[in-house]
């Protein structure tokens, strides 16, 4: 990848699915469900009223707990969003 990507829009789906915005204009749907398998700081996120409590900080999906994956790791993991 040549650029950065950063993230400028997140918005849930349903579950454990995210549709991601980024700065080039590319909308990806990112699944956190492998994320939250790990356990650790990623646990919290099975609880489905704390997911959907994510935010955009230094250009990345966060969670009030710490929890976060690089922007590069969600462009790579994103599959295309329709419309």
């Amino acid at each position: 990848m040549g650029f950065t990507p950063h993230v400028v829009k997140a918005s849930h789906v349903k579950d454990c699915l995210i549709k991601v915005k980024f700065d080039d204009g590319t909308e990806k749907v990112v699944d956190f469900t492998p994320y939250i398998g790990r356990g650790g700081i990623f646990s919290e996120l099975n609880d489905k009223e704390y997911f959907k409590r994510f935010f955009i900080d230094l250009y990345t999906v966060c969670w009030p707990n710490g929890a976060d994956v690089s922007p590069e790791r969600l462009y790579e993991l994103g599959k295309p969003a329709e419309g």
